[in-house]
């Protein structure tokens, strides 16, 4: 309640709304670490996928693969569990705390607080449920199905309302650094999370996403890297701006530094999601520009990094004592490391030994256990004596949680960086002779065995210090008094947010940098001569605004204070600066990357069964351990193309009608691209791939019946469960919907097509000189049996591997023509690259 006078008012703080949001962070934290723990342990020893119940329930349960506890289905768990539960409850605990501060106001609404509060747990409750059930997207951190995707684009609606609305009370005429940061969060995530997540539902589950293939790969990447940008950074750096110098007592060390670091890593972050995607068919101008802005990454990264460290100058002794201290101090330093080897690892040559190994994994546990867990912990322990009016419990029991996480993201690190150094070269070492590769690729997954124990340990250590923590502001809390803060304020005349859009917009370093840019984004897109010109006039801009700024620079100094005392053009520009760089990139790509542009190889649609199968495929997660991209690299190309067919990497049209793409991100296991082929002679309804379809029935059935090094848990539900064949005619008319050239079949017509393909691969597996078996039903006829696997999920999902990299050649006469929009195809562009266009030969790293 608020007493107002003429110049003061007596503000009472919306505490309990904090405590809430970090007592969920905790509990969703000791959740996510668990099932991380899990997830890693199920990587050393596939008896963690249901048999180790045996053994814990003393031989009451008996299973060899449960569904709801594969890899597949917990790896997203995992993610979704400390992204969005952890993290994403911390990053609402410290902005709904400084915020208030900072603004001296309440938070506006209490009913929109608790509405964010519940909604976001009952959102992560929701998706507890329903990713182990197997309900996804199959998009990494995408993953939620689309009521969910709703739900979550509601409340963030409810957060943004209450954020603003707080701003437009406040009693602080300008803006501090930390809600510059808090404001970019908002307006980025918002508009990344809707973009990637739209989709056209197929039932009250199930959803295809609007963009496929490589237009899906990209847009889900710049989805990707940016909620890694704008959810698990940009919150943290505006805590880190607010709470660091509360607790060091010390101001910021460089106030224009802040500025430096906001504006460019927020221009320059959104640019860089493209380096995922590095060596694979996405067009070559695409990956460039992808490594570019991630090598630029450095500068407004460190920059952060640095003035975060510098502001403890002359506080470094509290290293020794105060636990609150060291953990920012080495969140900070995991951040300055982590935003070093990101960009490292955006470079093509080392993105080919990196990438689709453990290298990333442990690029990415760097910053989430590093930099988000260690400012996680630092702030809770700040808060919790303040929050409930009382000291820490034990300083002792901090430090030692301290210790412990740090051994642990150490081990964890060191291990995850030898895993992937060591598979990325075994993976491309060639044999003597240089026609063969050295190492079959189970050899690589034995060669990493102990690291991957060792990272099974150091997530234990980490978990382990966690609980420490959790204990140690369980009891602070109970040696306290939940209490809200009362503080007055005075109440400044309303002279800020006044200012109009136009005067933010028509101002000296607007105008200097949207024209730079758009030069900029001409020399990428015009033909040869016309780019030159283009870059010509970048260059004179940027050297006309040096010397504007040089004469005129209290003027700009002038503008900017101003608009930090003005919230809505700060968000506006704060917007129209993420809003460019993603435009430039998939906006082209949207255009020109389409069936009639396509040259060389066009993927072959699906037949219902194999589309059934897909979705299989998709809801078991197997893209969390398989890719199915061949990268333009030789040993790749080695390993998984097949033989006699020249330059057997994944080209851009081989996936066109994917949704969503499955390109994956890391290789548990080998790639699949090439897993499928053509039909059988005399037979429309059987394919013949690499392996033959008794191979995939037993493979799925046992993984270590084809290669007793495996680690791939067992499927054995896939045999007992139907494949829904009634949801199959909403799937097709969905994906008619999205441009996939599916005939225009009846409802019959598919349902007997699907019912046709299933009979006929399972007489394939029940019949001829050695039939397969099924365990739990003997004595059955030969008949009975193929009717009954006819519609089993097996069956299906055996007709998807089997269809796996399937395309049809598209020639068409003459050069290739300029495709407007498309950088690649007006470049003088060298013989080699030419040709790899084009599909006629590979090229080097």
């Amino acid at each position: 309640m608020n007493t107002a006078t003429a110049k003061t008012t007596t503000i009472t703080y919306d505490d309990r709304t904090v405590r809430q949001f970090m007592i969920a962070s905790i509990v969703w934290g000791i959740v996510g670490m668990l099932v991380g723990v899990i997830c890693a342990t199920q990587l050393s020893w596939w008896q963690m996928n249901g048999k180790f119940l045996e053994a814990v329930t003393g031989g009451l349960f008996k299973g060899d693969g449960l569904q709801y506890i594969t890899f597949g289905r917990l790896r997203p768990l995992h993610t979704n569990a400390v992204i969005f539960a952890f993290v994403g409850n911390m990053a609402f605990a410290g902005i709904y705390y400084s915020t208030q501060r900072l603004c001296k106001a309440r938070t506006a609404s209490d009913l929109l607080s608790k509405i964010h509060m519940w909604g976001w747990q009952l959102i992560i409750v929701a998706a507890a449920i329903t990713l182990p059930a197997g309900l996804t997207r199959g998009k990494e951190y995408a993953e939620l199905i689309w009521p969910i995707n709703i739900a979550v684009a509601l409340v963030w609606v409810v957060f943004a309302v209450n954020f603003f609305w707080t701003l437009a009370k406040r009693n602080e005429p300008s803006l501090y650094v930390a809600l510059w940061f808090y404001i970019a969060t908002i307006v980025t995530v918002a508009m990344l999370y809707i973009v990637n997540h739209l989709s056209i539902p197929t039932s009250l589950l199930h959803s295809y996403p609007v963009f496929g293939g490589l237009q899906d790969g990209l847009v889900q990447w710049w989805y990707g890297h940016n909620a890694v940008a704008f959810f698990l950074t940009t919150p943290i750096l505006g805590i880190m701006y607010y709470f660091l110098p509360k607790a060091a007592n010390r101001p910021v060390y460089s106030y224009r530094l802040s500025i430096v670091h906001f504006w460019s890593l927020v221009f320059i972050y959104i640019w860089a999601g493209p380096h995922h995607l590095l060596n694979t068919s996405l067009p070559r101008w695409l990956q460039m520009l992808g490594m570019l802005f991630s090598l630029m990454l450095w500068a407004p990264s460190w920059g952060g990094m640095l003035n975060g460290l510098l502001t403890l100058r002359g506080a470094w002794a509290k290293l020794r004592t105060d636990p609150v201290i060291k953990f920012f101090a080495a969140g900070i330093t995991f951040y300055g490391m982590a935003t070093f080897e990101g960009p490292l690892l955006s470079i093509r040559a080392v993105n080919a030994l990196s990438h689709y190994t453990d290298w990333g994994i442990g690029h990415v546990h760097s910053g989430a256990l590093g930099w988000n867990g260690f400012m996680a912990a630092g702030m809770f322990y700040w808060l919790a004596p303040r929050l409930w009016k009382t000291k820490l419990w034990s300083t002792g029991m901090a430090n030692m949680h301290f210790w412990i996480g740090l051994v642990g993201i150490l081990l964890y690190v060191t291990a995850m960086w030898t895993a992937g150094i060591t598979q990325g070269l075994m993976l491309g070492e060639v044999a003597e002779g240089g026609t063969t590769l050295k190492y079959e690729f189970v050899e690589t997954l034995k060669a990493i065995q102990l690291p991957y124990i060792l990272r099974s340990v150091g997530g234990t250590l980490y978990l382990i210090g966690f609980f420490l923590c959790a204990w140690n502001i369980f009891m602070t809390a109970r040696s306290g008094k939940a209490s809200d803060d009362t503080v007055e304020v005075a109440v400044p005349e309303k002279a800020h947010d006044r200012m109009r859009l136009g005067d933010a917009l028509a101002n000296d370093p607007v105008a200097y940098c949207v024209a730079a840019l758009a030069m900029m984004i001409l020399w990428f897109f015009l033909p040869p001569h016309a780019d030159k010109a283009a870059l010509l006039l970048t260059v004179i801009l940027v050297v006309k605004a040096i010397r504007v700024f040089k004469t005129r620079g209290n003027a700009w100094d002038q503008w900017h204070e101003s608009l930090l005392r003005n919230y809505l053009p700060f968000t506006l520009l704060t917007f129209i600066a993420v809003a460019i760089g993603g435009g430039v990139q998939i906006v082209p790509s949207l255009l020109v990357n389409r069936e009639k542009n396509i040259e060389g190889r066009l993927q072959e649609i699906y037949t219902p069964l194999e589309l059934a199968g897909r979705d299989i495929y998709v809801a078991e997660g197997c893209y969390n351990c398989h890719s199915q991209m061949i990268r333009t690299l030789m040993p790749d190309v080695m390993r998984y193309g097949r033989a006699g067919v020249k330059d057997d990497f994944s080209h851009l049209g081989e996936s066109l009608y994917d949704h969503p793409y499955q390109w994956g991100s890391k290789r548990t296991g080998p790639d699949l691209a090439r897993e499928g082929g053509g039909f059988v002679q005399g037979s429309d309804h059987v394919r013949s791939g690499k392996r033959d379809n008794k191979w995939h029935w037993f493979h799925f059935m046992n993984p270590r019946w084809a290669n007793e090094d495996s680690n791939m848990p067992a499927y054995p539900w896939l045999y007992e469960q139907k494949t829904d064949f009634k949801s199959l005619p909403a799937k097709i008319a969905v994906q008619r919907q999205l441009g996939v050239p599916f005939p225009a079949w009846t409802k019959d017509e598919i349902d007997q097509q699907a019912r046709e393909q299933g009979m006929a691969i399972a007489r394939s597996l029940f019949e001829g000189s050695s039939p397969v078996g099924y365990e739990p039903i003997k004595g059955e006829s030969t008949e009975a049996l193929v009717r009954h696997f006819s519609e089993s999920r097996v069956v299906a999902l055996i007709a998807y591997v089997q269809k796996l990299g399937t395309y049809r050649e598209i020639t068409k006469e003459g050069a290739p023509a300029a495709v407007p929009l498309d950088p690649d195809s007006f470049r003088n562009i060298s013989e080699k690259t030419e040709a790899l266009r084009r599909g006629e030969t590979s090229a080097n790293p």
